[in-house]
């Protein structure tokens, strides 16, 4: 399988990265910010920088769907895996819009309140995933994986 994650750094890219019994069997290609947390933990990993900031910056969030059409397009991913933050919404856009199937992870410290990202996500989820029980009654078509830290 194919796997494509696009993702923030900080805890973002940590969440996505304990995955790894998962994804290291799969072929995969990762979206995320070029910094040191990212060149670190991805070290031997193909990964394609993506435009930031992306809190609130219209432009890098149209720079972000024209990089998620290109990606997706080259990389032809199986699935389109991401736990947010900004980057994600451009890329189920683009991965909804070109057929590939999508899988959110809500970030495990939101139980209360939905995230903006999830809830820009969800229609847009294949499969959408929280890590809490309560997480459900933000989003009625989850499910409850467990908590990943």
């Amino acid at each position: 399988m194919r796997i494509l994650f696009a993702c923030s750094t900080g805890g973002h890219l940590a969440q996505l990265h304990l995955l790894r019994p998962w994804w290291e069997r799969h072929q995969r290609t990762w979206v995320t910010f070029d910094d040191p947390q990212a060149r670190s933990l991805l070290a031997d990993e193909a990964v394609i920088p993506a435009f930031h900031p992306t809190t609130r910056n219209a432009r890098n969030a149209w720079r972000n769907l024209r990089l998620a059409i290109r990606v997706i397009r080259a990389e032809r991913p199986d699935v389109l895996v991401s736990d947010g933050a900004g980057v994600a919404f451009p890329f189920f856009l683009a991965g909804r819009l070109l057929g590939v199937r999508t899988v959110y992870l809500e970030v495990y410290d939101r139980i209360a309140k939905p995230t903006l990202t999830g809830r820009l996500c969800y229609p847009l989820a294949d499969l959408f995933c929280v890590q809490w029980p309560g997480q459900q009654a933000l989003y009625p078509k989850s499910q409850v994986i467990g908590c990943l830290l």
